[in-house]
């Protein structure tokens, strides 16, 4: 009778818990002129951030700002080449847990527009497709090809496991999918981007999917049957005909990108926006009940080796920053700047009646410049060159099986020839040694390829040291995005043969053989190694103003690239990734070196150019 009543207990218990359950469940709709949320108009006020960019520990902080400054949603993409770097293996753990960024962000209160497209853009390496697509030299990205389909599809069924279960019609936060990504400023195949419906219908979305383009690309870029958004436009007016004439003659409105700010790209000047100008048109947009989307709300950092680049026909080669400051509400440490003051105070304007805004959160870290930091051991490149791969030609990053960092291509010139040395297809940045020195910097930015040799002794050793600088992530580039020496060396229009290839994918620094400082001899790049120890942990930004071109990790982490070019000058280096004790930094410095030291400041340095 006992177990009986347990039983019964338990089942009455279910039956309770799922009626709290449909108690608590929305449903989301679109309507002729506004989104629905329970039947009735929502206007949803989105800000954009990615989790990739944001160390996963300041995720809800960061929430809890967009929150205070009146955002009801959060915007974010999904990179497939964080999420799947070896094909077949998936990475849903740590800072790319997107599902727990999302379930972080219903506990503060906030709704999610997801982008899961195979491609972002997003000033992110390849548009974030993963690099071993290109190991297949024939297929290509955003097509029908069966190969990249595959792939693309194997991916979306891991995503939708992820992310499926969290939509608003399944009881979670998320309250539309966008299919594909500005697809129509790249081409116009209807029957792609119906494809690209049936594979998230798949993987398990199944509630509201949209698009969205800029508005010269809508017709190209809008599937018939799907809300069309658009990017780039903030006239009230334009984004309310744009979209009747692609929807039906009906809304909602929404601006899928909203821009109150921009990117840096080396070597141009700091990007941003008169903050004055962003709320007032924001007070139009959302007088006119259209609902909007900030790129960014906050941008973060873009780590790793993932920056992006852009390139068109009439636009050279431009590889982006690390910082992805953006001159965003939110700057790249998450500190609210006067813009977010601003469009704080419009957004206010406009809460239903009763409502209030959250107080702006005090910030739990202040920023610091810490005590100069010692380098203790360098570690020469060619002194760390370890086994090589050899053929008689060069061979791509893609064909060594590697996706980012450097490789050092080497041969030997048997003859004393002078004469033009050229790289065809100069995948991105190169410094050329002969018998160990440097005498010359190439650069696809500048349409640097080649370089006068200058009667070189018999049987001299020539290396070219290659970086991929950021794959292209937009425009019509997109397709031809191998790197490294894509094609061929030759001196005076004779190939030169008989190579080896050195690999420094830098996924870590550790396995390299350091030594003390001292003096160097030739100018070669190196890894600088130091120590310093906290007694607390705090935001700070390293100083790389005396450095050349590398990249720089603390504690293990990839704090991502400085040049001193500029506009970037400084790198974040955020306090949960600092610990009490002892802490390592390895900085990898290619063009200066003799470094004993790495300074530090209480502040980012993000618009000084040097000119060249």
């Amino acid at each position: 009778m006992l177990k009986r009543l347990l039983i019964y207990c338990t089942l009455l218990f279910g039956v309770v818990i799922a009626a709290k359950a449909q108690e608590v469940a929305h449903n989301f709709a679109l309507g002729d002129k506004d989104f629905l949320m329970d039947g009735k108009p929502m206007q949803m006020i989105s800000g954009e951030m990615h989790y990739t960019r944001i160390p996963r520990e300041y995720w809800r902080e960061r929430m809890k700002m967009a929150k205070a400054m009146g955002l009801n949603t959060i915007g974010t993409y999904v990179f497939w080449n964080a999420h799947e770097p070896v094909q077949g293996k998936y990475d849903f753990t740590g800072n790319n847990d997107i599902a727990e960024f999302v379930r972080i962000a219903k506990e503060e209160g906030l709704w999610v527009v997801m982008r899961p497209s195979p491609y972002v853009c997003a000033e992110w390496e390849f548009g974030g497709y993963p690099w071993w697509l290109l190991k297949d030299k024939n297929l290509k990205v955003r097509s029908k090809e069966p190969a990249f389909i595959n792939a693309y599809r194997n991916y979306m069924m891991e995503v939708g496991k992820q992310l499926a279960p969290l939509q608003i019609n399944h009881g979670g936060n998320i309250l539309m999918v966008q299919i594909e990504n500005e697809y129509g400023s790249f081409s116009d195949d209807k029957e792609y981007l119906a494809q690209n419906e049936k594979i998230f219908r798949e993987a398990g979305f199944d509630g509201l999917l949209f698009t969205c383009d800029g508005p010269g690309q809508m017709p190209a870029g809008y599937l018939p049957g799907f809300l069309p958004a658009v990017n780039g436009e903030d006239n009230p007016a334009k984004v309310k005909e744009l979209i009747n004439k692609y929807h039906n003659g009906k809304g909602p409105y929404y601006i899928a990108e909203w821009y109150p700010g921009w990117f840096d790209s080396w070597g141009k000047p700091h990007s941003g926006s008169n903050a004055d100008e962003d709320a007032k048109k924001l007070d139009e947009v959302l007088s006119a009940g259209i609902s909007i989307n900030m790129y960014m709300f906050h941008g973060g950092t873009t780590r790793d080796f993932m920056n992006g680049a852009n390139m068109s026909r009439t636009e050279a080669y431009a590889p982006q920053t690390s910082s992805y400051d953006y001159d965003a509400p939110l700057d790249e440490a998450g500190n609210p700047t006067p813009k977010y003051y601003k469009l704080r105070a419009v957004i206010a304007k406009h809460l239903p009646a009763g409502q209030t805004l959250p107080d702006v959160p005090e910030r739990k870290q202040r920023t610091f410049g810490l005590e100069v930091i010692r380098f203790s051991g360098v570690a020469n490149l060619f002194s760390n060159l370890g086994k090589p791969i050899e053929a008689e030609r060069p061979m791509s990053f893609e064909d060594l099986d590697q996706g980012y960092g450097f490789v050092l291509y080497r041969t030997t010139l048997q003859n004393a020839a002078a004469g033009l040395l050229k790289i065809r297809e100069l995948r991105d940045y190169a410094t050329v040694y002969l018998n160990g020195k440097r005498i010359s910097v190439l650069d696809r930015r500048l349409k640097l390829d080649s370089l006068q040799l200058n009667s070189p002794a018999p049987n001299s050793t020539l290396d070219i040291l290659v970086e991929n600088n950021g794959r292209i992530n937009y425009g019509p580039y997109l397709t031809d995005n191998r790197q490294g020496i894509t094609d061929k060396v030759t001196l005076n229009g004779q190939e030169l043969l008989g190579w080896k290839m050195y690999q420094f994918p830098f996924t870590t620094t550790s396995g390299f053989r350091y030594l003390p400082i001292k003096n160097e001899g030739e100018l070669q790049p190196a890894l600088y190694r130091g120590t310093f120890s906290l007694r607390g942990v705090v935001d700070t930004y390293l100083d790389m103003k005396s450095f050349g071109k590398g990249f720089v990790f603390v504690n293990g982490h990839n704090l991502g690239k400085y040049w001193n070019i500029g506009p970037q000058q400084t790198l974040y280096v955020p306090a949960a990734w600092l610990k009490k004790g002892v802490n390592e930094v390895v900085v990898f410095d290619q063009l200066k070196g003799g470094h004993t030291e790495l300074s530090t400041f209480d502040h980012p340095v993000l618009n000084e150019v040097v000119k060249q």
